[in-house]
């Protein structure tokens, strides 16, 4: 099965940019998602147990090397990247 998620990061930090580029970074260093970010979000494409395998590592390696953050995420069912439209 195929997942999309929609996350959008906030440190709880004044110099939040670094925190957030981190996150991002590290989410295109798994070439097996596809990552598309934009102003606003950033979104992952890909089979459903390597995407939430992904998200989680991630998560939890932000919280341990940055602290506090807030993730606001939007999961759905299937490939809605825009090449898959």
């Amino acid at each position: 099965m195929k997942l999309t998620v929609e996350i959008s990061k906030y440190p709880l930090h004044q110099d939040y940019i670094p925190y957030i580029q981190d996150f991002i970074d590290r989410l295109n260093a798994h070439g097996d998602i596809k990552v598309i970010t934009n102003t606003l979000s950033t979104q992952v494409f890909g089979d459903y147990d390597t995407v939430m395998s992904v998200m989680s590592a991630e998560i939890k390696r932000s919280y341990e090397t940055y602290g506090k953050a807030i993730f606001v995420c939007k999961f759905l069912c299937g490939d809605l990247s825009p090449e898959a439209s």
